[in-house]
């Protein structure tokens, strides 16, 4: 699959490009591509958001890169290289614009059949048959109780 021949890059330099960065990762297989996502400000000074992808032709290059390139330096910082992980739908997690019992996963894990909820609601207004409403009253008088006088 395309996830296992990926790596992330992180802790890249500004200065790193995608080309710099292929050149870097070249020794360890056949590159099929390099990303390097962009600032997500306009306003932002930085050209890229400090990490990148590189995608190998096989999955054996990119253990080796990752075995290879974690923790070494590249222009200056140490860059941390790792499995590429899948990437979260923007709808799920953290800064999403979707609340969590509106998400797929959360209904298909909290989800109740609508004859169990059509169930449940019965029973909580049907009356228990076992329980006389008129029990507790004691005397059709209405009023405080009076109180027997003590001889």
């Amino acid at each position: 699959s395309r996830l296992k021949s990926t790596v992330y890059v992180g802790g890249l330099d500004n200065a790193v490009n995608e080309k710099l960065l292929a050149d870097a990762f070249l020794p360890f297989g056949e590159i099929v591509d390099v990303t390097i996502p962009k600032a997500e400000l306009p306003s932002s000074q930085d050209s890229h958001r400090g990490f990148g992808y590189v995608e190998f032709e096989g999955a054996g290059d990119a253990k080796e890169a990752i075995e290879n390139m974690d923790q070494s330096e590249f222009f200056g910082r140490v860059i941390k290289v790792a499995a590429a992980k899948p990437q979260k739908d923007s709808n799920e997690g953290l800064g999403s614009k979707t609340a969590i019992w509106e998400t797929e996963s959360w209904i298909a894990q909290h989800a109740v059949s609508e004859e169990d909820r059509l169930a449940a609601q019965e029973a909580r207004h049907a009356p228990d048959p076992s329980v006389d409403p008129m029990q507790s009253i004691d005397s059709d008088v209405a009023g405080p109780r009076l109180q027997e006088p003590s001889s």
